[in-house]
Order: C-alpha cells, then sequence, then structure tokens
C-alpha cells in the first residue's frame, strides 16, 4: 500500500510538471521578415487560419493553438513567440487590414481581445 501512494505521488507530480505548459518552440525559427515580405506566404497562413486552405506544419500548430494563446494572454508562448505574433500582427493591421479584420471576425469576434491588447499597447 505505501508503494501505491509514493508511486501515485510520484504520478501526480510528474503530470503536473509535466513541460505542455509551453507551446512547442519547434517553429522559432521561421523567418516572419521573409513571410511578411510575401504575399503568397501570408496569404497561405491567414488562409490556413480561417480554414479556407491547407496549413503547413507550423500553421497547424498556430492554428490549433491561437485560441488558448488569446484567452491566457500568449501566458505558455516563448518571448521568441510572443515578439513575433506583435511583429505579424502590427504588420496586418498596417498593410493587410482586410485580413486581419476576416482573423479578427473568427478569432475576436466581440472584440474582447482587440481592446485588451490597444490598451497595452498605449502603455
Amino acid at each position: 500500500m505505501k508503494i501505491f501512494v509514493i508511486t501515485l505521488f510520484a504520478l501526480i507530480a510528474f503530470v503536473c510538471a509535466r513541460p505542455d505548459d509551453k507551446y512547442t518552440t519547434k517553429y522559432d525559427n521561421v523567418d516572419l521578415d521573409e513571410i511578411i515580405k510575401s504575399d503568397r506566404l501570408m496569404k497561405n497562413y491567414v488562409s490556413c487560419l480561417l480554414e479556407k486552405g491547407n496549413c503547413s506544419p507550423d500553421g497547424s500548430e498556430l492554428k490549433k493553438h491561437l485560441p488558448d494563446a488569446l484567452h491566457t494572454d500568449c501566458s505558455k508562448c516563448s518571448d521568441t513567440q510572443k515578439n513575433g505574433s506583435k511583429k505579424i500582427i502590427r504588420h496586418l493591421i498596417d498593410n493587410k487590414k482586410d485580413w486581419w479584420k476576416e482573423l479578427e471576425a473568427k478569432y475576436d469576434p466581440e472584440g474582447t481581445y482587440r481592446k485588451k491588447y490597444e490598451a497595452e499597447d498605449k502603455e
């Protein structure tokens, strides 16, 4: 019985300490500047997120975690992911307003996250 209890506590500790408290950093080396410079590449990612086209492996990963990242203020994101998100969002807002509006309509229809991020951006 004692061994069972110790094993159970060890299992609970292992499950609670899982590294999936963070998103994978496997795609952190994607060249965002190259994506930004290419309407074709950018459109592929936008189409993936809007479920209007096929997704690359990194696009699928992004689509899978985007709702959670928005909801948790990207708390599971690496610094590279946080900085990259800001860079891509700023590019879309400044240069691709139609794509941005479509993404916002799908992922933030009430404007909840937009208001929060606009307030942070002003600081």
